[in-house]
């Protein structure tokens, strides 16, 4: 018979544990774009931000993470009307020396439900996001 295989902590040691990897800057900024969290999206933009994007109808720039948060992303972006209702999928990589992330969210405005899909191109400093480029793929309805 067969001995039963070794756990983790047999013999009163731990084994090697493997590291989880860790979450990006842009991971955290879309699950906190789905939120809708205002502070988390502040706190992950550093001030100043070099921030710009571009929409279907109109290039957007702003110069601080608020200004980007409360004038811009959750104002006209998502506004309040715009209910976020799933973060369908969230890609990140890096491109030399700039990180790389794209979210899908399903959005429920004015009783009907869209997907949206971002692009954004950033740079960190430290936990904070100092530079972003963000490519909108616009409301795209679903179908019934």
């Amino acid at each position: 018979m067969n001995p039963r295989p070794r756990s983790a902590t047999d013999g009163g040691t731990a084994l090697a544990a493997v590291a989880a990897p860790a979450v990006t800057a842009g991971e955290r900024f879309a699950r906190a774009l789905a939120a809708k969290d205002s502070g988390a999206l502040c706190a992950l933009l550093a001030d100043p931000v070099d921030f710009q994007a571009l929409t279907p109808g109109r290039h957007w720039q702003a110069g601080t993470g608020r200004q980007a948060v409360e004038e811009i992303i959750l104002a006209r972006w998502f506004g309040p009307g715009d209910e976020i209702t799933e973060l369908c999928s969230v890609n990140s990589g890096r491109v030399l020396d700039r990180e790389h992330v794209a979210y899908r969210v399903r959005v429920r405005r004015a009783g009907r439900d869209y997907l949206v899909e971002q692009q954004a191109y950033y740079r960190t400093e430290g936990p904070r996001i100092t530079w972003m480029r963000v490519l909108c793929s616009g409301y795209r309805p679903v179908p019934d």
